[in-house]
């Protein structure tokens, strides 16, 4: 395992940049182990729920972790407003950098994520080999 630091910038989409960041690693594999920033918008899709929810404002990252593969992300993030209200969930795309995101990667060079459809849970779901 190898750590990557990675920062995004003011207006960068956090998961496409993470989807990105994989990409140009040229890499199949990756955690994150944490992150901290903040938003100005947050798409989040609750547990159970069909769509994501779009917040607004001055948002603070709490917590940011979940896999990377060439198939797109799976991350979960929790985010807290102005008045200190916490909400967490699935991060889908729209999720824009307010200030900054500072995130560390675990990066597997020798492993290969893939998503495949999982009979139990009825989920696309994380399927591990080596590369």
């Amino acid at each position: 395992m190898q750590t990557h630091p990675v920062r995004l910038f003011p207006g960068d989409d956090l998961r496409g940049a993470l989807e990105d960041t994989l990409r140009a690693l040229d890499l199949e594999a990756a955690f994150v182990l944490q992150g901290i920033g903040s938003l100005s918008v947050a798409q989040l899709r609750f547990a159970g729920a069909e769509q994501a929810t779009e917040l607004r404002g001055d948002l603070e990252i709490l917590t940011l972790a979940g896999s990377i593969s060439p198939d797109g992300a799976h991350l979960h993030m929790s985010v807290s407003d102005a008045r200190g209200q916490v909400h967490g969930g699935h991060v889908t795309p729209g999720c824009t950098v307010r200030t900054t995101a500072e995130i560390l990667l675990a990066l597997l060079p020798e492993h290969r994520f893939t998503r495949e459809p999982d009979a139990a849970t009825g989920y696309l779901e994380l399927f591990v080999s080596i590369r």
